[in-house]
């Protein structure tokens, strides 16, 4: 049996991570540190389903406590570590750009460190399309320019990827990098566009709507992100970064108006201007994952959408 740590585990992706690791028939150890960024009672929902197996383990920890992380590794001795714990959020970072830098980038060293400790072999490490900054055109391909990131956030993910290079040349660790373009679906961060939108229609409160609505993202469901991730725990190598989208473009008009049909209630906009940090565009040039992993995403955002809508409907009930 594989015995996989899964950083962030209570989160978003972790959690749903987690649970398709059980299926799997993994042991799984997650680690979170519930961080009141949003309700903590949320992230423990997500794993309600986890906690009833016997394969898996909760461990309230902090990347940021060296210690604790060195006798969680040496204890647990996961045969990989899947990397998904992170300060996220880019308007954010901006405001506290030194706990971004502490969490992310002094929470990612202490891990690494803990795992060259432990002899922990491999790592799969929850990048982020931020990287790609103002240097680089879309379709963003993993060799495209990524040295003028735009947000702490995106420097700080930038240089966990740099870290896990270090710790690959230095230490043999076998690593594989995973930039994720916009995921959306169940259990999504309820600060996220999608699902921010989708409350402030459904309440009939106006959205914050930035610029002209002409700025696009590559919107990926989570399944299609789980299937990338999985793709990758299962692929033996020593360095590699891969893209994880869906490949195709939405403006922010055009998500809006999808929502509000899926939701059945029409959008009230609230004009704003753009947002320091945020980039243009984003799209995914999926062709070395699809080669490499053999990644293909299967959810086409309409159909995402209406599987997200009938999740919020029931979370509301």
């Amino acid at each position: 049996m594989r015995k996989t740590l899964v950083t962030g585990a209570a989160g978003f992706i972790g959690s749903h991570l987690t649970d398709r690791l059980l299926e799997q028939g993994d042991r799984v150890l997650g680690l979170d540190n519930f961080d009141p960024y949003y309700d903590p009672a949320i992230k423990r929902r997500n794993l309600q389903g986890a906690l009833k197996s016997q394969d898996f383990e909760l461990v309230e920890g902090d990347l940021c406590d060296y210690e604790g992380m060195v006798k969680v590794l040496n204890r647990f001795r996961p045969d990989v570590v899947v990397h998904l714990a992170a300060r996220a959020g880019v308007r954010p970072s901006i405001l506290e750009p030194r706990l971004y830098e502490r969490v992310n980038v002094g929470g990612t060293t202490n891990l690494l460190e803990a795992m060259r400790h432990s002899g922990c072999p491999r790592l799969v490490y929850g990048s982020t399309s931020s990287v790609y900054g103002r240097a680089s055109r879309p379709p963003f391909a993993e060799d495209s320019p990524v040295d003028q990131p735009l947000s702490p956030y995106a420097a700080t993910k930038r240089a966990g990827e740099l870290l896990a290079y270090t710790y690959h040349h230095l230490h043999g660790l076998r690593t594989t990098c995973l930039r994720f373009f916009t995921v959306y679906g169940p259990r999504q961060r309820p600060e996220m566009a999608i699902h921010f939108f989708s409350r402030l229609i459904l309440e009939r409160r106006p959205i914050p709507f930035f610029g002209s609505g002409d700025s696009t993202r590559d919107y990926t469901y989570v399944d299609d992100i789980l299937d990338g991730v999985l793709r990758a725990i299962d692929h033996e190598e020593g360095y590699g970064i891969y893209n994880l989208g869906e490949s195709a473009v939405t403006t922010l008009r055009e998500l809006v108006d999808m929502l509000s049909a899926a939701l059945g209630v029409p959008a009230v906009l609230q004009p704003m201007q753009d947002q320091p940090g945020d980039v243009p565009a984003t799209c995914a040039d999926i062709r070395r994952a699809r080669a490499v992993l053999g990644f293909q995403p299967q959810i086409p955002l309409a159909e995402g959408l209406k599987r997200f809508v009938a999740w919020l409907r029931e979370e509301r009930r």
